[in-house]
């Protein structure tokens, strides 16, 4: 699907509640899906990738329910072998995750996925699960990926990557290994993993960029799944960008491993609130009002808040776009191995628009403020960030521009543009 996107709205104002966060609702579903008993999730994602996670359990023999309203009641009496293939779509969360839980099991299956995920690099959890004595084969370290059931053991691992998915695999095959298995990452990256586990009750621990896992049983949960920092990220950058805005984000996660964006558009002097401030299952929540900043200042970002944004960049990139001076991303390699490769694609669509904007090793360089010109045509490269990313960055462009493939989207965020409509004044 082509989109057209132009400036026919004079400001964006108003309040919209943001959808349920997706590296919640993997996790919820997935770790539920170990939990022997009843478990109710409130508020799942409406989004393709975690849908994915429920596909895969339910072919692993759990019990799934999913009512109009978004409660998803799972039954777990333990997972059982797959007669089929276990497709994760999109979906890396769904192949890295799972593939920690299964290493440990005992029966065999096999993970596929899109082309997309077909060619993304798994040989950063299969490494570490093959020195915890797992059976894994693979397609030269990418889907498919055959785990034959094997006994583990716990190890020390020290991880070169400041990667959620890579820690979450790993403490997840420590939840079926014998003794304890020690998970050192360079950076903290986001831990909703451990703070979960903890609250199903692993036996977990975590000191500094340490985290201590011991074979455990997890306890069923009744939780609800609260809005996805990553998804406001569109409309922090939009109520910053789009003259006169004003507008509140309600319900959002603000766990301080998710929340480098704040911390960067703080600096960068942005007109950003929170406010509100609760407890969801140990996990902070509340509410982001956002004011239009137009002396927005370039500032450097690198390796030491990455971890913390690196899902956020490609729309980072579009906010400095619209910042005086100079705006330095580095310590980002790892944007080579998403959807896309992210600097690339990034840095190339921006060009398209008018940014003065150019990809380094690790990052890219981007000098404002710059005019968005628009009248062209850009390419999603059916990654959903990028995809909505251009949809900001169009807001603000002299003339509409098109992106192909815009229904990628769906990915992640269905929501999109019902609630940009909310807010369109």
């Amino acid at each position: 699907m082509q989109k057209t996107v132009s400036q026919n709205f004079k400001t964006l104002k108003g309040e919209i509640t943001i959808p349920s966060d997706k590296s919640m609702s993997h996790r919820a579903i997935l770790f539920s899906s170990i939990a022997k008993g009843k478990s109710i999730i409130k508020n799942f994602s409406n989004g393709k990738d975690p849908h994915s996670s429920i596909e895969v359990c339910k072919n692993l023999g759990i019990d799934i329910k999913i009512n109009s309203d978004r409660i998803v009641e799972v039954n777990s009496n333990g997972l059982k072998m797959s007669k089929n293939n276990l497709y994760c779509g999109n979906s890396g969360t769904t192949m890295r995750l799972i593939s920690g839980i299964l290493a440990g099991q005992n029966f065999d299956s096999v993970l596929t996925g899109d082309e997309s995920l077909s060619s993304r690099p798994m040989k950063r959890i299969i490494e570490p699960l093959r020195l915890m004595g797992a059976n894994i084969e693979s397609n030269d370290f990418k889907a498919p990926i055959i785990i034959k059931g094997s006994e583990l053991h716990g190890i020390e691992y020290n991880s070169k990557l400041s990667s959620a998915q890579v820690k979450s695999c790993v403490l997840l095959a420590g939840l079926f290994a014998n003794g304890v298995t020690t998970y050192k990452e360079p950076q903290i990256s986001r831990n909703h993993t451990e703070i979960l586990l903890k609250y199903m009750g692993a036996k977990i621990s975590c000191q500094g960029n340490f985290t201590k896992i011991e074979k455990s049983e997890l306890n069923p949960i009744n939780t609800e799944i609260f809005g996805d920092i990553s998804s406001a990220a569109f409309f922090i950058v939009a109520g910053l960008i789009v003259p006169n805005s004003d507008i509140i984000l309600k319900n959002v996660g603000l766990n301080p491993t998710r929340t480098g964006i704040i911390d960067v558009v703080k600096k960068m002097g942005a007109d950003i609130e929170l406010f509100d401030i609760h407890e969801i299952c140990a996990e902070k929540v509340g509410n982001i009002r956002v004011k239009y900043s137009p002396d927005l200042k370039g500032i450097d970002i690198d390796s030491t808040i990455i971890p913390r944004l690196i899902d956020e960049i490609p729309i980072i990139s579009v906010l400095a776009t619209q910042c005086q001076g100079i705006t330095k991303i580095s310590g980002a390699q790892d944007l080579k191995n998403k959807e896309s490769d992210r600097i690339l694609t990034t840095v190339t669509e921006l060009k398209k628009l008018g940014a003065n904007i150019t990809a380094t090793q690790d990052g890219m360089i981007i000098e404002g403020k710059t005019k968005l010109k628009g009248n062209v045509l850009t390419e999603s490269y059916r990654d959903h960030r990028l995809a909505l990313s251009l949809y900001v960055a169009g807001l603000i462009s002299e003339n509409e521009i098109s992106i192909n493939d815009f229904d990628w989207i769906n990915i992640s965020f269905p929501e999109f543009e019902n609630l940009m409509q909310e807010i369109r004044g």
